[in-house]
């Protein structure tokens, strides 16, 4: 009883304790002295309440981000929250991206506010509408909604170059026409300080009418740019006089076309746009931390009227793969992958066509949390997530993916025999499903094992008892061998009234049960087994030379032609997901036609990298 008050006692600590170690955060300080002397503490409490169970209030899950917008509130700082998603269309969204979309929008609709989707395309000769259309999609798929909020930094540019002609007027940027080595000498180091452009004095007029040229496309480009006159002697690199516009003559934008010759530097716009649409809190990763200053700067010195918040939070850091957008297009480029939707990429496109579901990325983000701190967190967390949405919702489907032959030598010669299973054992009411049974049905190959050890519950031999699935006990009575001495058949006999879980005649337990299908009846189909891109945890960080693609595991896909599937799954369609039984979670490819579906593995049912099993 004193054991059972303790745990029931210590039950809201150790919640907590578990939801702060799924995020990567620091366990809390109430665990920290957890030991005897604290069960013993836990103990006496428990006790002295007269072991009363009280009702445990929920505890509120939250993070820093969440509880400095919820004081803003609560303050009257902000009435409502305006948040921002602000991609690049220069790429395709990877599950570093699914992070902060997930806060972006999350937090936003948490408390009753809305989520700009916001492309910041200011560097338009990498654009592509492409790419627009594909992270337009990924969110949409991750279950998000931006209405009506729609934007492109390029809505923006004629109100970005009129504050550009106003910092100009003001004294606070000039042109400067140093040459990009020049000007990379002339900011110096992290230990030295830059030294001023013998351009940054140029008068007011002068730079007005060299702006004027640049935006004319009367310079060439690279021979000068815009830049913010703040300190070159800064410790901070952003702030010694940033470049905000540069010449790009013959760009082709995919909003705008040819119109503009100059556009505007990331760090300018960025600011700019979360000021001009009233963003409250704009949420990036630690990486612009930095840059911070800069932003305040931008946002101090121009008259936009609002002033946003910048807030960052750590950036996803997920193992046994690269989110390096540079290491991604060498992956498609050099052919390592099929490309972009790879299923073993970890871009958003890739994971949908695994079959991994938005829920699960949602789950994913939710459990690693939201902090300052550095994370890496294992890939078997994401897989996990994938289990943990997959098992509730996916249909059961016997499939044998390398066949092995088992004739029933009992069953009578073209008679069949319907018999019936749950399409989901936790889920009544998506009712049964027919499961033919004929004299010739297929097993899986590893399901026969003449060496096998004694805890081996299938086929070991003549004489070995294996129960069918929803289906009879058979008996091996023979093993056919062809010239070369590998095993082609089985042939055993069934023992009648044994189907759907019918015990044998002298109550015997037959402990193996294994999945099969009639072979007259069950289809052809090509299963995709894909596992980890990388066989390294890190890729490339144990390789002399730091190459990331000595990583790459071998066995990372593994295509089997000639797997045989139940009748039944005929019904599903593209993108539909299932449990092949005993096997896994797998997804049907769009590679897929009507006399060869294609499926792929989404995920096995339980880690196979866990310690001792791969």
């Amino acid at each position: 009883p004193r054991l059972l008050c303790c745990l029931l006692a210590s039950l809201p600590v150790m919640r907590a304790g578990w939801r702060s170690l799924a995020s990567g955060s620091h366990v809390p300080s109430p665990l920290r002295p957890y030991g005897t002397s604290a069960l013993r503490a836990l103990s006496r409490r428990a006790i002295n309440a007269k072991a009363q169970v009280v009702e445990e209030k929920p505890v509120e899950v939250t993070n820093f981000v969440r509880n400095i917008i919820k004081n803003d509130l609560t303050s009257g700082k902000h009435t409502s929250i305006l948040t921002r998603f602000p991609p690049e269309p220069n790429g395709y969204l990877h599950i570093g991206h699914a992070k902060s979309i997930c806060v972006n929008f999350g937090l936003a609709s948490e408390f009753g506010g809305q989520t700009f989707m916001r492309f910041d395309d200011t560097n338009p000769e990498k654009e592509k509408r492409e790419y627009i259309d594909a992270i337009l999609a990924d969110v949409k798929w991750l279950g998000f909604d931006w209405g009506e909020k729609l934007t492109h930094a390029s809505d923006y540019f004629d109100k970005f170059h009129e504050f550009a002609v106003l910092l100009i007027k003001e004294g606070k940027a000039y042109v400067d026409s140093l040459t990009a080595d020049e000007m990379r000498e002339y900011r110096g180091t992290l230990t030295e300080p830059g030294k001023e452009s013998p351009y940054r004095t140029r008068p007011v007029d002068e730079n007005l009418a060299l702006f004027q040229a640049m935006t004319a496309g009367d310079m060439e480009d690279g021979s000068a740019v815009l830049r913010l006159k703040i300190d070159m002697s800064s410790p901070n690199m952003n702030l010694r006089d940033p470049a905000i516009y540069r010449i790009k003559r013959d760009a082709e934008h995919p909003q705008t076309g040819r119109k503009w010759k100059v556009y505007p530097m990331y760090d300018y716009a960025h600011s700019l746009n979360d000021a001009l649409e009233g963003i409250t809190h704009s949420l990036c990763t630690t990486e612009f931390e930095a840059h911070r200053p800069l932003y305040d700067w931008v946002v101090a010195n121009v008259p936009t009227g609002c002033v946003p918040r910048q807030i960052e939070f750590s950036r996803l850091n997920l193992q046994y793969t690269v989110l390096s957008k540079r290491k991604l297009i060498q992956l498609v480029r050099e052919g390592h992958v099929r490309g972009w939707d790879d299923p073993r990429m970890p871009t958003l496109v890739g994971l949908r066509r695994r079959g991994v579901p938005a829920e699960a990325i949602r789950l994913f983000v939710d459990r690693t949390g939201v902090s300052k701190a550095e994370n890496n967190i294992d890939y078997s967390v994401l897989e996990d997530c994938a289990r943990a949405t997959l098992d509730a919702d996916a249909p059961r489907v016997m499939a044998v993916l390398e066949p092995l032959k088992v004739t029933v030598t009992s069953w009578p010669e073209g008679e069949t025999e319907l018999l019936h299973g749950a399409v989901h054992p936790k889920r009544p009411d998506l009712g049964e499903r027919q499961v033919p049974f004929s004299r010739s049905i297929l097993i899986e190959r590893t399901d026969f094992d003449e060496d096998a050890p004694k805890d081996f519950f299938r086929f070991k031999g003549v004489g070995s008892k294996v129960r069918l699935r929803f289906g009879y006990v058979l008996v091996c009575e023979e093993v056919v061998r062809d010239a070369d001495g590998n095993v082609v058949e089985l042939k055993c006999s069934h023992v009648p009234g044994t189907s759907m879980g019918g015990k044998m005649p002298d109550n015997e337990k037959v402990k193996g049960i294994v999945h099969w299908v009639s072979e007259p009846h069950s289809l052809p189909a090509t299963v995709r087994l894909y596992d980890r891109l990388f066989s390294a945890a890190e890729p490339g960080a144990d390789q002399p030379d730091g190459d990331f693609l000595r990583d790459i595991n071998p066995a990372s896909l593994t295509e089997l032609a000639g797997a045989r599937i139940e009748p039944g799954a005929a019904a599903y369609g593209v993108g539909d997901r299932v449990q092949f039984e005993r096997m896994g979670y797998f997804a049907l490819d769009p590679d897929s036609t009507d006399d060869q579906p294609v499926f792929n593995r989404i995920v096995t049912l339980r880690d196979n990298w866990a310690k001792g099993t791969k």
